[in-house]
């Protein structure tokens, strides 16, 4: 087995989405360091990359970095290690489960529920500099405020009906984790992030409502995930990095990925008119979509987009930054006025 590249997992302590790529290091012992980023923007340590995206987490794997925890879990995927895998077997039928539950709680609604589940009193939702930037997270979307009687109330409803499908069909056996794997499975972090983040903020769910009282099979599966985490973690080297040191040691770093190519097949590529080597504009097509990041095309598929940034450093060495395709768009930076 070879030496694995350095990992660096740009984070913040609250982000759920960062957990999910903490949780995977951790089940897997794989060695990683934590670059703590502030929750709102600037964000200096990133923007040290050449990278202007605002979401967390950011992960670094030897000299490429990668935007998107879908993109991220699929790449740790790919390390060789001892341990083994957390992704179910390629085409197999607990593959496409997987697969869908990683869709469903991050576009399919289980996270917008928990976001509306956050409590009132919650001291974010006083804080004008907290305000001030998720406002600007969801251009058009109006000022940031605590989730009202009545979203709240739609969004117990929604969040029941997901974890009744849990507790019903996949628990009703009796299982401990979603595969009826020995061990939490890929497919466990897929589904339990948005539940795992709402039961430890003391006030998100009603006991009346939305509890171990009504959902026992559930809840009893969060707080096993949640031990079997916190015993993977105290195992595992995760040590801070400061955001200085962590862009000497990505760009000192060999490439993880190999450099591929633009592949010509490609609709956007044909439509664009793409090459290797031309300057394109890469942004999600969701939220966060006003921190754009330009740089040189290095290679297009199906899957991913490759470019290339210059970090801040003297002599502007450069890296290579991978975004999915599945909700980023891709422009020429000569036609960057249409946008």
């Amino acid at each position: 087995m070879s030496e694995l590249p350095p990992i660096i997992l740009y984070t913040y302590q609250f982000s759920p989405y960062a957990k999910r790529i903490a949780w995977y290091l951790q089940l897997r012992g794989i060695p990683y360091k934590a670059c703590e980023q502030p929750p709102v923007m600037p964000r200096p340590d990133v923007a040290s990359l050449g990278i202007q995206y605002r979401r967390i987490p950011i992960c670094s794997i030897g000299r490429d970095v990668y935007l998107d925890t879908r993109l991220i879990l699929a790449k740790l995927e790919t390390l060789p290690t001892a341990q083994p895998k957390l992704g179910a077997a390629p085409e197999s039928e607990h593959a496409a489960l997987e697969r869908l539950l990683s869709s469903f709680t991050i576009t399919g609604g289980p996270f917008v529920w928990a976001v509306s589940l956050l409590p009132p009193q919650m001291p974010v939702f006083k804080d004008e500099v907290w305000i001030k930037d998720r406002t600007g997270f969801f251009p058009g979307a109006g000022k940031i405020t605590a989730p009202s009687p009545e979203a709240r109330a739609e969004a117990v409803a929604n969040m029941r009906g997901f974890v009744g499908m849990l507790e019903t069909t996949i628990f009703a056996d009796g299982r401990e984790w979603i595969l009826n794997t020995q061990d939490p499975s890929l497919a466990d972090i897929e589904a339990v992030w948005p539940l795992h983040w709402l039961s430890r903020i003391p006030g998100a769910f009603s006991k009346d409502q939305l509890s171990e009282k009504q959902f026992p099979r559930v809840f009893a599966w969060v707080e096993r995930f949640d031990k079997a985490v916190s015993a993977a973690a105290k195992k595992l080297d995760a040590a801070g990095i400061s955001g200085e040191e962590a862009t000497k040691t990505i760009v000192a770093a060999p490439y993880f990925d190999e450099a591929g190519r633009v592949l010509q097949t490609e609709l956007v590529v044909q439509t664009l008119g793409l090459k290797q080597g031309d300057r394109v504009i890469v942004f999600p097509s969701d939220y966060g979509m006003t921190h754009k990041d330009a740089g040189s095309l290095v290679s297009i598929d199906e899957k991913e987009v490759v470019f290339e940034t210059k970090t801040k450093l003297v002599g502007s060495p450069t890296i290579r930054v991978h975004a999915p395709r599945l909700g980023f768009r891709i422009v020429r930076e000569d036609q960057a006025s249409r946008l």
